[in-house]
C-alpha cells in the first residue's frame, strides 16, 4: 500500500488506498488480491478470476515456466520481455499474426517496441541493407547506485546515476523475429543513461528521398499512431 500511494517517480497517488488483511488491497472501493508464491502453479488464478496474466517478474520467460500460471488457472500469459522460445509480437509490426488458440506469448522488451515499428516503415518503403541501433537506455534497477564490484564487468560496477555505461541489448535480434526480412541484418549496443533511442541503417534508396517525410505521416495517422511519433 505504501509503494503505490508514494512513487519517487510518479509521485503521490491520488486515490484512496486500503489494505484488506492478509487478502490484498483496496484502491477506490476496488479490491485486488495479492498472493506470495514462489511457484506461478500455486497461484489460485482461476479462483481469483484472472483470466489473461502479465508475467513480469523477469524470471518465467520461457514458454515451459510461463504456463505454470495456466495451471493455477490462467487461460493466457503475457510474457513482458524478449523469450527464447514464445511467440513474440509487437504492436503495429506484427500483431495481426497474432492467433487466439496460442497460450503464452512475448510482447519482446521496451527497447524493441520501441525499434520494431521504426525498423518496419523504413525497411516496407525503401528495403534495408544493414542498420546499427544504438539505445540511449534509462538505467534500471540492477544497476548500481553507487560505485561496486560488479561481476559482470568493470564498467557495470560504475554509479548508474552519474556515467554513461556501455551495455549489450538483445533488441536487434529480436527486431529479426517479428521483422523475418530483417534477421541477421540488424545489431546494436546499448548505454545506460536517461535519454532516448536512435537508428542508423543503410537504405536501398534511389531518388525517393521525399517519401519517407510522406511515409512518416501516413503512419502517424494509421496503426502507429503513439508509437512511432
Amino acid at each position: 500500500a505504501y509503494m503505490l500511494k508514494y512513487d519517487s517517480t510518479h509521485g503521490i497517488f491520488d486515490g484512496k488506498i486500503e489494505v484488506d488483511g492478509n487478502q490484498g488491497l483496496i484502491v477506490n472501493g476496488k479490491k485486488i488480491r495479492f498472493y506470495m508464491e514462489k511457484d506461478p502453479a500455486a497461484i489460485p488464478w482461476g479462483e481469483a478470476g484472472a483470466e489473461y496474466i502479465v508475467e513480469s517478474t523477469g524470471v518465467f520467460t520461457t514458454t515451459e515456466k510461463a504456463q505454470a500460471h495456466i495451471k493455477g488457472g490462467a487461460k493466457k500469459v503475457v510474457i513482458s520481455a524478449p523469450s527464447a522460445d514464445a511467440p513474440m509480437f509487437v504492436m503495429g509490426v506484427n500483431n495481426t499474426e497474432y492467433k487466439s488458440d496460442i497460450p503464452v506469448i512475448s510482447n519482446a522488451s521496451c527497447t524493441t517496441n520501441c525499434l520494431a515499428p521504426l525498423a518496419k516503415v523504413i525497411h516496407n518503403e525503401f528495403t534495408m541493407i544493414e542498420g546499427l541501433m544504438t539505445t540511449i537506455h534509462s538505467y534500471t534497477a540492477t544497476q548500481k547506485t553507487v560505485d561496486g564490484p560488479s561481476g559482470k564487468d568493470w564498467r557495470g560496477g560504475r554509479t548508474a546515476a552519474q556515467n554513461i555505461i556501455p551495455s549489450s541489448t538483445g533488441a536487434a535480434k529480436a527486431v529479426g523475429k517479428v521483422i523475418p526480412d530483417l534477421n541477421g541484418k540488424l545489431t546494436g549496443m546499448s548505454m545506460r543513461v536517461p535519454n532516448c533511442q536512435r537508428l542508423r541503417c543503410r537504405l536501398d534508396l534511389p531518388h525517393r528521398e521525399g517519401r519517407q517525410l510522406r511515409r512518416d505521416h501516413r503512419c502517424s495517422e494509421e496503426g502507429f499512431r503513439g508509437r512511432a511519433q
